[in-house]
């Protein structure tokens, strides 16, 4: 599976912002997907995470009311809807779909898209 993350850019604290991931060489519907994010100079962190099925889905603390994943499967894309950004969510996004089953944990994931920039002004 190769995945392609786009969506980022700058925006200012309190914007929204919708990043996609779209895949090739599989369907995405038979994967988890998950969104981690690594912010200048910190490890990679998990955001939010649905399950294969849609049915489970998974946030960090840090992002619970503010961002939503979903997938669309006539796409083969995921998204990740950003509200109410803060300048804390400044990071290089990365998307990523596990075969198995959806977790918090990197190691979970077996495939990775190249991440994509945003940067939240105050």
């Amino acid at each position: 599976v190769q995945l392609q993350a786009c969506g980022g850019g700058l925006v200012q604290a309190g914007d929204s912002l919708r990043l996609s991931c779209a895949a090739s060489g599989r369907t995405l519907s038979n994967y988890a997907m998950g969104w981690f994010r690594q912010a200048p100079g910190k490890e990679r962190e998990f955001v939010i995470g649905i399950s294969w099925s849609g049915s489970s889905t998974y946030y960090a603390d840090s992002v619970k009311g503010r961002f939503t994943i979903s997938r669309d499967g006539a796409k083969n894309t995921v998204y990740l809807q950003m509200n109410s950004l803060k300048p804390e969510d400044t990071a290089v996004y990365y998307c990523a779909a596990s075969r198995y089953r959806l977790g918090r944990s990197s190691s979970n994931y077996d495939y990775w898209g190249q991440g994509t920039l945003v940067t939240v002004s105050s």
